[in-house]
């Protein structure tokens, strides 16, 4: 049984060896004749191929970068190839979510870049990782592993549509500036007034009754300053409000603490509360 198991391991090796030979030649045809597109596989393999790319990039490079943020020993080596691509004179522009707004590091290495001519957006939309390099060559992820496989794309038609995507995201974006000029919500005075119930655990029904609108104003008017600060729950959006200053320290508006009191007070007082 063991010399069985051992026969079966060596033939199961060798297959492997023949198919990945013929995963190299396949690879090598489809770019020949014109597929469009490589499969990379394996996270040291994508990271040789997408910085040899990278390295070659002549005038525009165009990345999205999904999620909260990016290790601080990442940016600091990001730094190191990409001001002197910026000094050169190669246009870069990138794409964050909201969220890393909030992120110190993330922040601070979006200064150094925007100092030498990088241009950062962020939005509220999702999206995954993109980079696209002189609207010739895009990379994308195969699946949520991202460090697991990749799609070197090639096909003149494909680059273009990918880079039509990124325009368009790009357009809806807000610009990040500088760690001095975070965004600041554009939040009106129903809207605070509205925010302020809302923190202090206040039901839809309730806010409506209160500031005289319908449920269905309020829940819009939350969906609005949600899409400001990058939220996309309830619990994250007093997180966020808290985290920005939306409320507290603003002319004119009460802290936390007597917020709640006078939202205790107006439930004692108001007969028709059900929430």
């Amino acid at each position: 049984m063991e010399q069985r198991v051992a026969e079966y391991q060596a033939a199961i090796r060798s297959t492997h060896a023949a198919f990945s030979a013929l995963e190299t030649v396949h690879a090598e045809s489809s770019k020949r004749d014109g597929a469009g597109y490589s499969l990379i596989r394996g996270s040291e393999t994508i990271s040789e191929v997408l910085s040899a790319s990278v390295a070659a990039c002549r005038s525009e490079l165009l990345t999205t970068q999904p999620g909260t943020s990016r290790p601080a020993e990442l940016l600091a080596r990001a730094l190191e190839s990409e001001i002197p691509r910026l000094r050169q004179g190669i246009k870069q522009r990138t794409i964050y979510q909201h969220k890393i707004r909030f992120d110190g590091p993330t922040m601070e290495y979006i200064d150094l870049i925007t100092a030498v001519g990088g241009q950062v957006r962020t939005t509220s939309a999702l999206f995954d990782r993109l980079i696209i390099i002189d609207r010739e060559t895009a990379f994308i992820p195969v699946d949520d592993e991202r460090e697991v496989s990749a799609l070197q794309i090639h096909h003149p038609g494909i680059v273009r549509y990918l880079g039509k995507i990124f325009d368009h995201i790009w357009e809806r974006a807000i610009d990040v500036g500088s760690v001095s000029a975070k965004h600041t919500p554009q939040i009106s005075d129903t809207q605070r007034a509205i925010l302020h119930h809302l923190v202090s655990g206040q039901t839809d029904e309730w806010i409506a009754r209160r500031v005289g609108l319908s449920r269905r104003s309020i829940a819009e008017h939350v969906r609005k300053i949600s899409e400001q600060l990058g939220s996309s729950s309830r619990a994250q959006l007093g997180y966020l409000i808290a985290l920005n200053g939306v409320l507290w320290g603003a002319e004119g508006t009460t802290d936390p603490g007597s917020a709640s009191l006078a939202a205790e007070q107006d439930t004692e007082t108001d007969p028709l509360r059900t929430g």
